[in-house]
């Protein structure tokens, strides 16, 4: 079964402190629903159309473990703590294997 992938690349947090509260409702969220931080806020190259802000990446076991995780009630609330004015580009991938 193809593992799903979160990835999200940030093209403006105006605050990044304010990102706290989402953290701290996120992280938990994600370990509920199997997911598991392979980078978060690490290094990063950028090439061609790319940006250097944040990236978070995060692993589960399948596409549709993912999707569910996403939509669960637990990261719903998450979503809402994000401060104004953060721009994110989110999507939910499936792995090759």
């Amino acid at each position: 079964m193809a593992k799903g992938y979160w990835v999200s690349v940030y093209p403006a947090v105006p605050d990044p402190e304010g990102l706290t509260a989402y953290d701290k409702l996120a992280g938990p969220a994600v370990r509920a629903g199997g997911g598991r931080v392979l980078s978060r806020g690490a290094r990063v190259v950028a090439h061609e159309a790319g940006i250097t802000q944040r990236a978070v990446l995060i692993e589960f076991d399948s596409f549709e473990q993912a999707v569910a995780a996403y939509e669960s009630e637990a990261y719903r609330k998450a979503l809402l703590a994000l401060p104004d004015g953060v721009e994110r580009d989110f999507r939910i991938v499936e792995g090759t294997d």
